[in-house]
């Protein structure tokens, strides 16, 4: 092997590890978007931009996943019973160009803080109906 193939093989196993972790990422999404009660949505928390991501329904739990990541852990978890929806709004004109196209944000609070999700609006149906399904805050009983 000469030194002029050195250069060759340095490019060749940087192309190689950029495709493999592409692959990671697309198996990722992948196994999130294959999972019931998934659904594309946005997030924004105090003070924070907007960052695309995954929401899943769990039984007790909300989770947000960030889009651009290879973890397998929610960047979020936002308990059922702490979870106040406190409506939705249509995006204003600085937030059309952060967010994905057609959706609601929706205003939640959790533990006093404020949290946005930007989903479409048939997600936000079933994220009401979930919430709504939920037990009571403070009584411990399925409504």
């Amino acid at each position: 092997m000469d030194v002029s193939s050195f250069p060759f093989i340095a490019i060749a196993t940087v192309f190689a590890v950029l495709i493999f972790t592409l692959c990671l990422f697309g198996v990722r999404r992948f196994n999130l978007r294959r999972a019931l009660g998934t659904v594309d949505a946005s997030i924004r928390t105090a003070g924070k931009s907007w960052r695309m991501g995954v929401c899943r329904y769990q039984d007790n739990e909300l989770e947000w996943f960030k889009l651009l990541s290879l973890s397998v852990r929610p960047r979020h978890r936002f308990k059922r019973s702490s979870l106040e929806l406190l409506g939705r709004r249509q995006p204003t004109e600085a937030e059309l160009v952060k967010v994905q196209p057609d959706v609601v944000i929706v205003e939640l609070r959790y533990e006093g803080q404020d949290v946005f999700l930007a989903m479409k609006f048939d997600a936000y149906t079933g994220l009401s109906s979930w919430l709504e399904a939920g037990p009571v805050i403070g009584v411990g009983t399925w409504r």
